[in-house]
């Protein structure tokens, strides 16, 4: 990759997300850092139901098996692991904002991203952390370029997708319908071929979401340019 290329930063909750909801980008941003947030054990060893659902007697394991997935994944799709040392709502254990945005923001000037890619946050409550940590640092990092995307599997849900638009505007960021440029050209069929291949290396979690919770990951995937606006004034009486 040349020293002018756009490198991607991608947020990820968890090990899949990324993949899941950008793995054809991915496939055409070769040598993109892939920051998973949610990424350590708990302290003791337990067992979940979501872990038990994806085939795991423990949350060790689950983390282990999860990493060597992840692992496989990106690798598919020549993508750089990032991991943070947090441990997801199942495990609860869940780190203040603060810490999140303070991690996230110092793995971002270690690397040599100016392309950065967060979640909207919809519906889980590891999501939507991740989401406040980043709308916290993005006005401080406004000089990189940043997007939004509509995590895989929870986006068609109703009403969730807008409810995080109307959320950001309040916010004073303006969200525009947009896509990261590609590094080099790739066609679209072999994008969607390369993330078919990165997918399927996340065994248990397929196993978990069942025969057809992740149809909808093989949808078009969707982003959205966000950029620093005023924040709306106020209406008298309000």
């Amino acid at each position: 990759m040349s020293e002018t290329s756009p490198r991607l930063f991608i947020v990820s909750p968890h090990f899949d997300d990324a993949v899941f909801g950008c793995g054809a980008l991915l496939a055409a941003h070769p040598d993109a850092a892939v920051c998973t947030v949610f990424a350590a054990p708990p302290e003791q060893d337990l067992q979940t139901v979501w872990d038990e659902k994806a085939g795991f007697a423990g949350a060790y394991e689950s983390i282990r098996a999860r990493t060597v997935e992840d692992n496989n994944a990106l690798s598919v799709l020549d993508a750089i692991p990032v991991r943070l040392p947090f441990r997801d709502a199942q495990y609860g254990d869940s780190p203040s904002i603060g810490k999140l945005a303070a991690a996230l923001e110092e793995a971002i000037y270690g690397s040599t991203a100016n392309t950065l890619l967060m979640p909207l946050g919809l519906f889980h409550d590891d999501h939507g952390r991740v989401y406040e940590a980043c709308c916290e640092i993005l006005p401080r990092m406004s000089h990189l370029e940043w997007f939004a995307y509509e995590e895989a599997i929870y986006r068609p849900m109703p009403g969730l997708v807008q409810q995080r638009l109307i959320d950001l505007a309040g916010r004073g960021i303006v969200a525009t319908p947009a896509s990261p440029s590609a590094d080099h050209a790739l066609d679209r069929e072999r994008q969607i071929l390369l993330k078919r291949e990165a997918v399927s290396a996340y065994e248990s979690q397929l196993r978990a979401f069942g025969p057809h919770g992740c149809d909808d990951v093989f949808a078009a995937e969707r982003y959205w340019r966000l950029a620093v606006g005023r924040k709306p004034a106020r209406k008298p009486g309000y």
